[in-house]
């Protein structure tokens, strides 16, 4: 940004509400860190703030949360409903191993289900954006087709 330079930064890690968005921020308002000096930074310049839109994401996030193993079976019933396992995963050989599967810890069970997961499926694609199944609502359309056409 100092450098007047467009970028695109992209980040997975969940510190981005609390680490780079100020860090934005805080250059925008003249922070004078870093290069500044020697480029006469004085602030300015904008960004907008994206976020993938979650598919197998959302998965992740609630066996993560999971406190129970109730929850992790809800969440497993509906995972095999969404088609969206990793190809390796055939669903009637974990019915079938079903006493394995209870013999292991809740962590143990955490891990299993997010391995089943088709890791390619964690956000929705851009081609499946009008799909019915996400729901993705007219401005978020919008938003990513301005965006991928001034690529």
């Amino acid at each position: 940004m100092k450098m007047k330079r467009r970028f695109i930064a992209v980040d997975q890690m969940d510190y981005i509400g609390t680490e780079t968005l100020k860090r934005l921020r805080k250059v925008i308002e003249g922070e004078q860190g870093g290069i500044s000096s020697s480029v006469g930074w004085q602030g300015g310049g904008s960004f907008v703030y994206c976020e993938l839109a979650k598919s197998n994401a959302l998965f992740m996030d609630e066996i993560n949360a999971a406190k129970k193993e109730d929850a992790l079976k809800d969440i497993w019933k509906r995972m095999q409903e969404t088609g969206n396992l990793n190809y390796k995963i055939n669903p009637a050989d974990i019915t079938e191993s079903a006493e394995d599967f209870n013999a292991l810890s809740l962590a143990d069970k955490k891990r299993f289900l997010i391995e089943c997961l088709d890791k390619n499926l964690l956000y929705i694609p851009v081609s499946d954006i009008d799909s019915e199944e996400y729901s993705i609502d007219a401005e978020d359309k919008r938003l990513t087709q301005e965006f991928y056409n001034k690529i």
